[in-house]
Protein backbone atom coordinates (compact mmCIF):
# COMPACT_ATOMS: atom_id res chain seq x y z
CA UNK A 1 0.00 0.00 0.00
CA UNK A 2 2.69 2.29 0.82
CA UNK A 3 4.56 1.80 -2.32
CA UNK A 4 1.23 2.05 -4.38
CA UNK A 5 0.76 5.55 -2.69
CA UNK A 6 4.64 6.76 -3.61
CA UNK A 7 3.95 5.58 -6.78
CA UNK A 8 1.00 7.79 -7.50
CA UNK A 9 2.39 10.35 -5.89
CA UNK A 10 5.27 10.45 -7.96
CA UNK A 11 3.14 10.24 -11.22
CA UNK A 12 0.78 13.41 -9.66
CA UNK A 13 3.96 15.25 -9.53
CA UNK A 14 5.53 14.55 -12.97
CA UNK A 15 2.32 15.34 -14.30
CA UNK A 16 2.15 18.41 -12.36
CA UNK A 17 5.60 19.63 -13.83
CA UNK A 18 4.55 18.52 -17.20
CA UNK A 19 1.30 20.35 -17.15
CA UNK A 20 3.50 23.44 -15.80
CA UNK A 21 5.72 23.58 -19.17
CA UNK A 22 4.86 26.18 -22.00
CA UNK A 23 4.56 23.74 -25.43
CA UNK A 24 4.39 26.66 -28.24
CA UNK A 25 3.65 25.29 -31.93
CA UNK A 26 5.01 27.71 -34.82
CA UNK A 27 5.08 27.07 -38.37
CA UNK A 28 7.15 29.16 -41.20
CA UNK A 29 6.11 28.87 -45.05
CA UNK A 30 7.34 29.74 -48.23
CA UNK A 31 5.57 32.91 -48.18
CA UNK A 32 8.13 33.80 -45.08
CA UNK A 33 5.37 34.21 -42.90
CA UNK A 34 5.63 32.63 -38.73
CA UNK A 35 1.87 31.59 -37.56
CA UNK A 36 2.26 33.64 -34.72
CA UNK A 37 3.85 37.05 -34.06
CA UNK A 38 4.03 36.47 -30.48
CA UNK A 39 3.87 34.66 -27.15
CA UNK A 40 4.20 34.66 -23.26
CA UNK A 41 5.35 32.30 -21.05
CA UNK A 42 6.44 32.64 -17.49
CA UNK A 43 10.37 33.43 -16.20
CA UNK A 44 11.98 29.63 -15.11
CA UNK A 45 9.39 28.24 -16.94
CA UNK A 46 10.07 24.99 -19.19
CA UNK A 47 9.30 25.97 -22.77
CA UNK A 48 9.53 23.51 -25.60
CA UNK A 49 9.14 24.93 -29.01
CA UNK A 50 8.28 23.09 -31.88
CA UNK A 51 8.66 24.51 -35.23
CA UNK A 52 7.95 23.28 -38.65
CA UNK A 53 8.68 24.77 -42.57
CA UNK A 54 5.40 23.76 -43.69
CA UNK A 55 5.99 24.94 -47.30
CA UNK A 56 7.82 23.00 -50.20
CA UNK A 57 10.64 24.87 -50.82
CA UNK A 58 14.10 23.73 -49.89
CA UNK A 59 16.41 25.31 -47.26
CA UNK A 60 18.79 26.18 -50.11
CA UNK A 61 16.06 28.60 -51.48
CA UNK A 62 13.57 29.47 -48.66
CA UNK A 63 15.13 27.63 -45.81
CA UNK A 64 13.64 28.94 -41.98
CA UNK A 65 14.77 28.75 -38.66
CA UNK A 66 13.36 29.89 -35.53
CA UNK A 67 16.05 32.16 -33.28
CA UNK A 68 15.02 33.78 -29.81
CA UNK A 69 17.27 37.25 -29.11
CA UNK A 70 17.80 38.51 -25.84
CA UNK A 71 15.74 41.37 -24.31
CA UNK A 72 17.60 44.38 -26.09
CA UNK A 73 19.61 43.04 -28.94
CA UNK A 74 19.15 45.30 -32.27
CA UNK A 75 17.79 42.66 -34.66
CA UNK A 76 19.13 44.34 -37.92
CA UNK A 77 22.30 44.55 -36.36
CA UNK A 78 22.42 41.01 -35.28
CA UNK A 79 20.56 39.77 -38.65
CA UNK A 80 23.73 41.13 -40.26
CA UNK A 81 26.12 39.14 -38.76
CA UNK A 82 23.87 36.19 -39.77
CA UNK A 83 23.70 36.25 -43.49
CA UNK A 84 27.64 35.19 -44.12
CA UNK A 85 26.88 32.17 -41.65
CA UNK A 86 25.50 29.67 -44.45
CA UNK A 87 27.96 26.60 -43.64
CA UNK A 88 26.46 27.14 -40.05
CA UNK A 89 22.64 27.30 -40.88
CA UNK A 90 22.83 31.42 -40.72
CA UNK A 91 23.91 31.08 -37.12
CA UNK A 92 27.28 33.22 -36.22
CA UNK A 93 29.50 31.56 -34.05
CA UNK A 94 31.47 34.02 -32.48
CA UNK A 95 31.14 34.71 -28.73
CA UNK A 96 29.33 37.41 -28.71
CA UNK A 97 26.75 36.54 -31.33
CA UNK A 98 26.01 32.96 -29.04
CA UNK A 99 25.52 35.44 -26.02
CA UNK A 100 22.82 37.42 -28.05
CA UNK A 101 20.82 34.24 -28.61
CA UNK A 102 18.43 32.22 -25.86
CA UNK A 103 17.85 29.63 -27.93
CA UNK A 104 17.55 28.57 -31.59
CA UNK A 105 16.54 25.72 -34.04
CA UNK A 106 18.51 24.57 -37.02
CA UNK A 107 17.47 25.52 -40.72
CA UNK A 108 14.89 24.21 -42.34
CA UNK A 109 13.54 23.45 -45.58
CA UNK A 110 9.96 22.61 -46.53
CA UNK A 111 8.57 19.90 -44.51
CA UNK A 112 11.08 19.89 -42.02
CA UNK A 113 10.64 20.13 -38.60
CA UNK A 114 12.40 20.58 -35.26
CA UNK A 115 12.03 21.27 -31.53
CA UNK A 116 14.07 23.53 -29.18
CA UNK A 117 13.49 23.30 -25.47
CA UNK A 118 15.70 25.85 -22.89
CA UNK A 119 14.08 27.98 -19.59
CA UNK A 120 12.08 30.86 -19.74
CA UNK A 121 14.87 33.83 -18.89
CA UNK A 122 13.96 36.78 -16.81
CA UNK A 123 10.94 38.85 -17.34
CA UNK A 124 11.61 40.61 -20.55
CA UNK A 125 10.63 41.04 -24.06
CA UNK A 126 12.80 38.88 -26.99
CA UNK A 127 12.98 39.25 -29.94
CA UNK A 128 12.24 36.22 -32.03
CA UNK A 129 13.12 36.05 -36.05
CA UNK A 130 14.03 33.60 -38.94
CA UNK A 131 18.07 34.76 -39.91
CA UNK A 132 17.69 33.52 -44.19
CA UNK A 133 19.49 36.27 -45.01
CA UNK A 134 16.37 38.88 -45.73
CA UNK A 135 14.00 37.18 -43.60
CA UNK A 136 14.07 38.90 -40.37
CA UNK A 137 12.59 42.18 -41.98
CA UNK A 138 8.94 40.27 -42.00
CA UNK A 139 9.75 36.65 -39.98
CA UNK A 140 9.47 38.15 -36.57
CA UNK A 141 7.92 38.52 -33.51
CA UNK A 142 8.20 38.79 -29.85
CA UNK A 143 8.17 36.12 -26.51
CA UNK A 144 6.96 37.96 -23.53
CA UNK A 145 8.11 36.41 -20.66
CA UNK A 146 6.08 37.42 -17.58
CA UNK A 147 7.67 37.57 -13.91
CA UNK A 148 6.61 34.55 -11.51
Amino acid sequence: MKKLAITLLSSVLIFQASAQDAKIEITGNDQMQYNIKAFEVTEGQKVVVSFKHIGQLPAIAMGHNFVILQAGTAVPAFATKCAPAKDTGYIPQDEESKKEMVSHTKMLGGGESDEITFTAPAAGEYPFICTFPGHFAIMQGVMTVKAK
